[in-house]
């Protein structure tokens, strides 16, 4: 898709503005990006930060090659019925929206609206997302490759079948909160064996930090790195069993689905 055609995003949250970061990333010129938002001050926040223009509703639809839906899953239904009227039949919607199938706004817009459904998360924010999407029927291969162009400038993506959407919720949508939970236990343990919270926060915190980027840009798995920190009988050993003692596997596995399946309740 061409970079000079224009891009409207509904909702212009902490999301929303990931998102226009990642599309001016990806090629898409700030003049045709257009925010639709209710919140005047949020609007001039966002116009004096990235140089895009702030249209209606009406306006934004009728006039968009690409819509971004970036709302909350009980707004998206009224949403879909105010743009139905305006919208191109070929313009290509992205949903952002948590539970809410292809089908559904297909049935509220047009079968054959190319609509694409994404999950992210919300290191997205910081360019470092993580989604999955799924691409509706009428999508075009090169409305494919634009969708694939702004999300690897949001961080990374992976396309799924509609079906694995649930999953995607429970790993990489919900995922970033499993992570600052157990940080927040690693601190919580520092400061129980004497460490004071701004060391054990430090500590901690570097920790995790470093810890990923060693993952990122060693090139060995996951399992390698911990063998390769594991001396046998010593503490990280003594930790782990603990960990294994305590079944920790399925502890994950177990949260991992009930998010999987609240995701497929609210759906």
């Amino acid at each position: 898709m061409a970079n000079q055609q224009k891009v409207a995003i509904l909702g212009a949250g902490v999301m929303g503005e990931a998102l226009i970061a990642a599309l001016i990333g990806s090629g898409v010129k700030s003049p045709s990006i257009a925010i639709v938002e209710k919140r005047p001050e949020r609007c001039s926040e966002l116009v004096g930060k990235y140089a895009i223009t702030v249209e209606s509703l009406e306006n934004a639809a009728s006039a968009s090659d690409v819509i971004l839906l970036v709302v909350k899953p009980q707004d998206m239904q009224a949403l879909l019925a105010e743009i139905k009227p305006h919208i191109n039949k070929n313009a290509l919607v992205l949903s952002f929206v948590a539970g809410k199938k292809i089908g559904f706004i297909q049935e509220n817009l047009s079968d054959s609206q190319p609509v694409v459904r994404i999950m992210p998360n919300t290191p997205t924010s910081v360019g470092l997302g993580a989604a999955g999407y799924s691409l509706g029927s009428a999508v075009t291969d090169e409305q494919r490759v634009f969708v694939a162009s702004l999300l690897a400038a949001a961080g990374k993506a992976v396309e799924v079948d509609e079906s694995l959407q649930d999953a995607i919720t429970a790993t990489s949508g919900s995922g970033p909160a499993y992570f600052f939970a157990f940080v927040e236990a690693m601190v919580e343990g520092a400061i129980a064996l004497g460490l004071s919270r701004e060391d054990a926060t430090t500590l901690t915190i570097q920790t995790i930090v470093g810890s990923a980027a060693l993952l990122e840009k060693s090139g060995d798995s996951p399992t390698t790195l911990r063998e390769k920190v594991t001396s046998p009988n010593g503490t990280t050993a003594a930790a782990l069993a603990s960990f294994s003692q305590d079944h920790l596997s399925e502890i994950v596995a177990r949260a991992m689905k009930a998010a999987h399946d609240r995701s497929q309740e609210l759906a």
